[in-house]
């Protein structure tokens, strides 16, 4: 340990500082938690409790600490047809579409529901974000696009109560000289075989469309098929939604490890109880790694660090989402306007650092010079779950015969989920894995056991 290394760590969703590191027993003790009757997972890990003692806390750590239910991990807590591990908003969109099939679903998660990378992201809705061709990724983002119109309209009929904020305003890509200009141009090509509409835009448009950008702009393209929504708000009602079709959720229940027979996973021992199964999906993004290894697998992805801003105090000055090559700006209908984004690989410290934070600055400030008079309401940081290739990970999970896998979507979280509720769905309920080849674990030869 590192003497007076002042360290700062989450425990169970909320900022905590200590004086140095410390082992998990020290933690427990600072909290005046009585270790005998609790479970303790580190950057979505479970400690064992031999191994309280050998656990040191460090700077940028992810503790999550939750009370054995009476009786022990060992009571019995129910059963469904489709257990999923991960209360983000993938988790919340396969729940909401297998339940809306008729499947019986519960999901799990170590912390609150949709408090990871799901309540860390923007809510923009852009497949084209930094296109130069069509893709795998765009291909599947625009199908997710497209459904959205859809899924918020039956989400609405389900859950009247919950405005999910989705427009689809546009999305403004501005250019500060002519090379970033031929990037977008470079794109503009593809419109009719995507069957996407896009407008390229001169000087003097693009400040007709958004007056309040910089004058240093030349130019850009608007995409007005693309747009936003509340991502901590789609969540609640696609959850909320889902429940009202049956679905159960249970928060602060971390994985203590899989019951197995033979080649089947046939439930969970967690914290919270015993939950059994006829199938598991593994959806916990950035954690699902360290799940996955409970089961003698490997997922490769890997958490991506995003540092974000909210700026207000101040009539909103754009009405759209704005890019730029250094950052992006977004405004949300509390008035604020959401700045981002950072791509670190940081492991697994959920903070924000000077350095990060200053880089949004910079960018939000080159698109708006406005926004350097606004009031800076809050900053935060959140872990994406990148993989490899960037595409998803989605499929069997090798060696099990009713595992199958769901994450790695980077920064398209937000907007994937209705596609992939639908893929996963499918798959799970009508058998039809053939639109899940793309993005099957397979492709990265990584599927022997540890």
């Amino acid at each position: 340990m590192h003497a007076n290394a002042v360290i700062s760590v989450q425990v169970n969703g909320k900022p905590r500082t200590f004086d140095d590191e410390l082992a998990v027993p020290d933690l427990l003790r600072a909290l005046d938690i009585d270790p005998r009757l609790v479970a303790v997972a580190v950057n979505g890990e479970v400690v064992p409790k031999k191994s309280f003692g050998d656990t040191t806390i460090h700077d940028g750590d992810v503790i999550e600490v939750v009370r054995m239910v009476g009786g022990g991990a060992t009571a019995g807590q129910g059963s469904a047809e489709v257990l999923i591990v991960g209360a983000g908003i993938i988790g919340c969109a396969i729940a909401y579409e297998l339940s809306r099939r008729g499947a019986s679903c519960i999901v799990l998660d170590s912390r609150r529901l949709g408090m990871a990378a799901t309540n860390a992201a923007a809510g923009v809705l852009s497949p084209l974000a930094e296109f130069e061709r069509p893709g795998t990724l765009i291909r599947l983002g625009l199908e997710s696009l497209r459904l959205y119109p859809t899924w918020v309209e039956r989400v609405r009929d389900d859950v009247p109560d919950i405005d999910v904020e989705f427009a689809t305003n546009g999305v403004l890509r501005v250019a500060f000289n002519e090379n970033e200009l031929a990037d977008y141009r470079a794109g503009l090509r593809f419109r009719e075989e995507l069957g996407v509409e896009l407008i390229e835009l001169d000087q003097q448009l693009v400040r007709e469309v958004e007056p309040r950008l910089s004058e240093r702009v030349n130019g850009g393209v608007l995409s007005p098929e693309e747009g936003q929504v509340s991502n901590q708000l789609f969540t609640l009602a696609l959850s909320r939604a889902a429940k009202k079709r049956g679905a159960r959720f249970v928060e602060f229940a971390p994985i203590l490890r899989f019951l197995r027979r033979s080649e089947k996973v046939v439930g969970v021992r967690t914290a919270q109880g015993d939950f059994a199964c006829d199938r598991v999906v593994l959806a916990a993004g950035a954690w699902t790694r360290a799940i996955a290894k409970k089961l003698d697998a490997d997922i490769p992805t890997s958490p991506v660090r995003g540092q974000m801003l909210a700026l207000g105090g101040m009539v909103t000055p754009i009405g759209r989402p704005v890019w730029g090559k250094r950052g992006y700006v977004t405004p949300r209908a509390n008035g604020l306007v959401f700045a981002g984004a950072t791509v670190e690989e940081a492991g697994f410290r959920i903070r924000t650092t000077k350095r990060g934070l200053d880089s949004v600055r910079r960018g939000a400030f080159e698109l708006v010079p406005q926004l350097r008079q606004a009031k800076e309401h809050f900053t935060w940081a959140g872990l994406r779950p990148g993989s490899p290739d960037g595409l998803p990970i989605m499929g069997p999970l090798a060696g099990w015969d009713n595992v199958t896998v769901a994450t790695g979507h980077f920064r398209n979280g937000i907007l994937l989920a209705p596609i992939t509720g639908e893929l996963m769905a499918g798959a799970l309920v009508d058998g039809d894995w053939e639109p899940l080849k793309a993005f099957d674990l397979g492709r990265f030869d990584v599927q022997d056991p540890l």
